[in-house]
C-alpha cells in the first residue's frame, strides 16, 4: 500500500489555544532502520501494531501495517528495542480532512508535528492556521530519525 503524507511543524501557542479532543498515547520503537526499510513496533492506546515502511520518495512510501496482540507489542518493545518515542496523538478535523497531530514527550518535549495523508500527490487541501513549515521531505522529522535524539 502506498502512503502519501505531508508533515508540518505546528505553532505551539496557537496549538495550545485550540479546543482539542482526547488524545491517544502512542509508544513506539524500531526493530530495524535503513534507507530502504523501517520496521516499527507501536502501541496505540490499547492496540499493538507492526509496521513496515519502504524507502521514502518525496512524500510517498510503501507501508504495510498489521495489528498484533497488545501483549506481543509490549513484549517486543521491551525485548527488542533500546528506546522508544512517547507522544500523544490528536485527530483534528479541518475542512473535510483529518489531521494527525503528535505532541512529543520526554527528550522530544516541545516538538509538535501535524501529518495529513492524502489520496494522491495532486490532491489539494487547506492548512489550518496553526500549521507552519512543511517538513515532509526533511528526514530529520521522520520518527526513525527522531528516536536517535532520545
Amino acid at each position: 500500500m502506498q502512503e502519501i503524507e505531508y508533515k508540518f511543524l505546528v505553532n505551539k501557542e496557537q496549538w495550545d489555544s485550540l479546543d482539542k479532543p482526547e488524545p491517544t498515547l502512542i509508544v513506539q520503537g524500531f526493530l530495524s532502520k535503513s534507507e530502504d526499510l523501517v520496521v516499527r513496533i507501536r502501541i496505540k492506546g490499547n492496540n499493538g501494531f507492526l509496521t513496515l515502511k519502504g524507502a521514502t520518495k518525496g512524500i510517498t512510501r510503501t507501508e504495510f501495517e498489521y495489528e498484533i496482540p497488545l501483549n506481543d507489542a509490549e513484549a517486543i518493545l521491551a525485548e527488542f528495542t533500546e528506546k522508544s518515542i512517547r507522544k500523544h496523538r490528536y485527530l483534528i478535523e479541518y475542512e473535510g480532512k483529518t489531521w494527525e497531530v503528535d505532541v512529543f514527550h520526554d527528550k522530544l518535549e516541545g516538538l509538535i508535528l501535524a501529518e495529513l495523508e492524502v489520496a494522491s500527490i495532486d490532491e489539494t487541501f487547506l492548512k489550518p492556521s496553526w500549521v507552519t513549515k512543511n517538513v515532509s521531505e526533511d528526514p530529520n522529522y521522520y520518527n526513525a530519525v527522531l528516536i536517535d535524539r532520545i
